[in-house]
């Protein structure tokens, strides 16, 4: 099951995150959230369940 650990409002913030996380070798996922488009609008980032703790212990040491 896929666990949101991110949510982020520039397409910009997704690549640095996605980019941050996959170099740890996570699997990532990104999806728009509501009516947004690929370029606006808010992001989720996704991750395995079971990886989920480990990408929220990147994040924060990362300051997101």
């Amino acid at each position: 099951m896929w666990t949101v650990i991110y949510m982020a409002q520039t397409k910009d913030s997704v690549l640095k995150v996605r980019e941050l996380l996959s170099a740890a070798n996570l699997a990532v996922r990104v999806r728009p959230v509501g009516g947004s488009s690929a370029e606006d609008g808010y992001f989720e980032i996704l991750v395995p369940q079971t990886e989920a703790q480990l990408a929220h212990t990147i994040l924060l040491k990362n300051e997101y």
